[in-house]
């Protein structure tokens, strides 16, 4: 069985808590599944959940370098040699990340309202970028953002490998084949 989440803000990706915090239990009606990879608790989007270990196994495991695709809202507007820093990888405390995907995009119509709302500065602009890793650290694409100077916002993952978002609405599961 394999299962695609749209993980809402503020939700652990874990089945249990023992302090009372919102878990995937609160959202997956299936039982035997497990998260194939994480979603940290403030961020959104798509989480894939399966029984079958080895599928679990090909989708989280860093050496099978499954593309995930992040729309990111920054703080500010990246310039082109920021963004081309992202593209090329950038040093962080545990190593140099490898080359990323990134293009600076308009906010998605489809996009969901976030709850809560991401905090409105008027005298500081903001602006999306959709990022693709081949890998995945811990707080990756936040940390990314902020060595090129451009502190994420929001961070929602559209896409694991083939798998996408494709309306799913938050809070929503959807069986996959």
């Amino acid at each position: 069985m394999l299962v695609a989440l749209n993980k809402p803000f503020g939700v652990l990706c874990q089945f249990t808590d023992e302090a009372g915090r919102r878990t995937l239990a609160d959202f997956v009606p299936y039982k035997g599944v497990y998260a194939a990879g994480r979603l940290d608790h403030d961020s959104e989007g798509l989480l894939l959940l399966t029984d079958d270990g080895r599928l679990q196994h090909r989708l989280a495991d860093p050496k099978h370098k499954q593309p995930k695709t992040y729309l990111v809202q920054v703080e500010g507007v990246p310039t082109e040699e920021a963004i081309e820093r992202l593209r090329r990888g950038v040093a962080l405390n545990d190593g140099p990340t490898l080359p990323a995907g990134v293009e600076a995009v308009a906010e998605p119509e489809w996009l969901w309202p976030r709850d809560p709302p991401v905090r409105y500065r008027k005298t500081v602009p903001d602006s999306w970028l959709r990022i693709v890793l081949r890998e995945g650290r811990n707080r990756q694409v936040r940390r990314m953002t902020a060595a090129v100077g451009f502190p994420t916002l929001r961070l929602v993952r559209e896409a694991v490998g083939g798998y996408r978002l494709d309306g799913l609405g938050v809070g929503e599961t959807r069986l996959l084949r």
